[in-house]
């Protein structure tokens, strides 16, 4: 895992370009996963606005982006999700909701183990380290991703699993807390400012991620 770590220098603008390509894969992965198992479990929403696509202009919020970027971790434009197309509203928004953090963490063990297939060929050359480089950051960002939102604060994804457990009354008061996203977000990012929190529990999560990357590595070498 150091090894990985070691590849990510957030100083230059080519870096700046990897950190941005890394975070829109990641953002697109983690949005889709949303719409599609929403999709499947009946709510048609996040395809009939057209979220359920690659296209990245679909999924980016600005700020978000941007805050990937400058302090790598972010997030995304939320997929629409109306729980009355569920057969079990708080069920169905609680799986949808954890679709995306599922999908994170996974994308991050299908580049880790990307990673230790490839460091030792992409180690050299002219381009070889600059492809490495954007599989750690995809690691790292996916895992990043994952964590931040788990946070079971409106509107990030651990709310919905978390308000799942609550009784219907309370479950949809909880709800109308959403529209101050912003605000809670602002708040998470000056908590992490602060005490590096995520940054903290990303590095615990690629740790214990970091066998997948040795065992990939093992086999080629």
């Amino acid at each position: 895992m150091a090894n990985i770590l070691n590849n990510l220098n957030w100083n230059s603008l080519l870096d700046s370009l990897i950190s941005l390509i890394a975070a829109l894969a990641c953002i697109i992965f983690h949005e889709v996963s949303h719409g599609y198992v929403a999709y499947r479990l009946g709510d048609k929403t996040a395809k009939d606005m057209g979220r359920l696509t690659i296209n990245p202009f679909k999924h980016i919020d600005v700020f978000g982006l941007l805050s990937f970027v400058l302090f790598n971790f972010g997030w995304a434009k939320p997929v629409q999700i109306d729980p009355r197309n569920f057969k079990n509203p708080k069920r169905g928004m609680a799986i949808s909701a954890l679709a995306g953090p599922v999908s994170n963490f996974l994308m991050a063990i299908v580049f880790l183990f990307i990673y230790g297939l490839t460091v030792t060929v992409l180690s050299t050359g002219d381009i070889g380290p600059y492809v490495l480089a954007l599989i750690a950051r995809i690691v790292v960002f996916s895992v990043t991703l994952g964590v931040f939102n788990l946070i079971p604060m409106p509107p990030l994804d651990g709310s919905k699993i978390l308000f799942a457990v609550a009784s219907d009354e309370l479950y949809y008061k909880l709800l109308r807390f959403e529209r101050y996203g912003y605000i809670f977000l602002l708040l998470v990012i000056l908590l992490n400012y602060q005490t590096n929190f995520l940054g903290t529990a990303t590095e615990f999560v690629l740790n214990h991620l970091s066998f997948i990357s040795q065992a990939a590595f093992n086999l080629v070498n």
